[in-house]
């Protein structure tokens, strides 16, 4: 029984600490979103990743989204939007 006991209480440690730390994220993304539209309001650029700009000039767009979201932590839909603006300043005038 006491056993079962300490395996039940294991169990709701991990699981009250997962929750903790997927909470701890949801708010982090929030908070990064929050900052990404006060720099966008206020006319300030993110600084540009340079693997993300290299793959981009060599046509690997995928490769960037896939750099982006490596070293930002955002979801595919923000990673692409983006590199789609990093690609968009990257092009010359025409």
């Amino acid at each position: 029984m006491l056993v079962i006991a300490t395996i039940g209480s294991i169990a709701a440690a991990t699981g009250a600490w997962f929750q903790e730390k997927r909470s701890s994220a949801a708010q982090l993304a929030a908070l990064q979103r929050k900052l990404d539209l006060v720099m966008d309001h206020l006319g300030i650029a993110a600084p540009v990743e340079s693997e993300v700009v290299r793959h981009l000039e060599s046509g690997r767009t995928v490769q960037a989204v896939r750099a982006y979201r490596k070293q930002t932590g955002t979801s595919l839909v923000e990673a692409k939007q983006a590199v789609d603006r990093i690609a968009s300043g990257l092009q010359p005038n025409r």
